[in-house]
């Protein structure tokens, strides 16, 4: 049987990602990474990873694939995401009574933060 393992993000500036992903979700580093791949694990261990690769890309719109965020406090947690460097994405086919928010991390990545309740 499959399970997700990690979830990988080409990114530009690791560093900085790396910071906006482990304050974003909470995440600490594996030990021993280098400067081109960085993995963020949560301290637990459950749930999956999420991995940073150094590798210039270009960020497509809309995304082929992006993450959603579920949260208790959604307007709390968009509200610290914006504090840490995301960015709200505005789509015209958004519903009025979405249950989500569209952001951006520094480098242009979408996610969503998505109602839990």
């Amino acid at each position: 049987m499959l399970r997700v393992g990690s979830i990988v993000l080409r990114v530009d500036d690791i560093e900085r990602q790396a910071a906006f992903w482990e304050a974003a979700l909470g995440y600490v580093r594996r030990a021993g990474d280098g400067d081109d791949f960085v993995l963020l694990r949560p301290p637990d261990g459950r749930g999956p990873n999420v991995s940073l690769d150094r590798v210039r890309s270009t960020v497509q719109v809309p995304p082929r694939i992006h993450l959603d965020l579920y949260a208790d406090d959604r307007a709390g947690e968009v509200e610290r995401l914006i504090a840490l460097g995301a960015t709200e994405v505005h789509w015209d086919r958004r519903p009025p009574d979405a249950d989500y928010v569209i952001l951006a991390d520094p480098e242009g990545n979408r996610f969503c933060v998505v109602d839990a309740g």
